[in-house]
């Protein structure tokens, strides 16, 4: 098998022998959208309910609490670095919130830079926000496989990045756009892997944070066109075949097969969508033997046909193989 060509990280697609975090950020594509410097003082509120886009925060000065539904409140503190993937509503409040009612949306006093709480008060609270989004077609499986929340207290790597997204995203210099892209991949891959393990919920991070899933999670990722079965996976693990079964779908809230299954249609996609290639090519790169098992696995799997995928979401496919788009 040949494996795709090796490009930059917000280009190409996952290659043969990629991490399974790099691979899954990777297909996400993370692209900027805003960044701004957040002061605040007194007691303050925010409350953002259309919200369809991730955000993060890095608090520089002060503390804050941030509530998501069905969590409790997170209070976070000067150094702390928090990130949300999938938000729909949250709320930020000072640490002693304000009376029910007093929610309003920050004021601008400046470029980029937004005011909660009284005017004339003392700024006792700053941090700086950013919004991003993901420019992958179909969001819902890779989002699956990330926690809710990231919390990640004192962590200098990330309150570095923050300032220099924040710093990119204001100035007007040649290749910003590229460099953004490459900063926001970053912040996203150090965030996920600084996150505490034993705490994370079902998910990507949980089973990589166990040695001997990651091993097979580095199979599944690491090369999409090699045969897999669960046994194949359970002797990576160097578990036996109902152990590793359990322990797999425990961790990541799927079963082997059915993980792998879903990430190899998730690669489909994204060669879908990059256009050129017939659907024998990419059978051959995610362990389909023929053009026609692996139209029929991902019309069972998408509830289209991949050619009708490619022509709903803007795609091109290639048919010099004369094989059913």
């Amino acid at each position: 098998m040949t494996s795709p060509a090796a490009a930059p990280p917000s280009s190409a697609p996952p290659q043969s022998g990629a991490d399974p975090l790099s691979s899954v950020v990777a297909l996400l594509k993370p692209r900027p959208a805003i960044s701004k410097m957040i002061e605040a003082g007194g007691r303050w509120q925010v409350t953002r309910s259309d919200l369809s886009t991730p955000f993060y925060a890095a608090i520089v000065e002060g503390c804050a609490r941030l509530t998501l539904p069905g969590r409790a409140p997170v209070t976070l503190k000067a150094g702390d670095f928090v990130l949300v993937p999938a938000p729909d509503r949250f709320t930020m409040t000072s640490a002693v919130p304000p009376p029910p009612g007093t929610a309003r949306l920050p004021l601008e006093t400046g470029p980029g830079v937004f005011r909660l709480g009284p005017r004339d008060g003392p700024v006792e609270m700053r941090a700086l926000v950013g919004h991003c989004r993901f420019a992958a077609a179909d969001k819902a499986l890779l989002l699956s496989l990330l926690p809710e929340m990231i919390h990640v207290p004192g962590q200098e790597r990330l309150m570095t990045l923050v300032p220099l997204i924040h710093d990119e995203t204001r100035a007007d210099r040649p290749a910003r756009t590229m460099i953004l892209d490459r900063l926001l991949e970053v912040l996203m891959i150090e965030a996920l892997r600084s996150s505490p393990g034993p705490e994370r919920s079902a998910g990507l991070m949980r089973g990589l944070s166990d040695p001997r899933l990651a091993a097979a999670l580095h199979r599944i990722h690491g090369d999409t066109g090699s045969p897999l079965s669960v046994a194949a996976l359970a002797r990576a693990a160097g578990l036996s075949r109902s152990t590793f079964f359990e322990r797999f779908r425990h961790a990541l809230g799927a079963t082997p097969m059915d993980y792998a299954t879903a990430w190899r249609m998730a690669v489909a996609r994204d060669l879908i969508l990059r256009g050129g290639l017939t659907n024998a090519e990419i059978a051959d790169r995610i362990g389909y033997g023929s053009a026609s098992a692996f139209g029929m696995a991902f019309q069972r799997h998408e509830g289209v046909s991949p050619g009708q995928f490619a022509q709903r979401h803007g795609g091109r496919m290639s048919q010099t193989d004369g094989a059913p788009l």
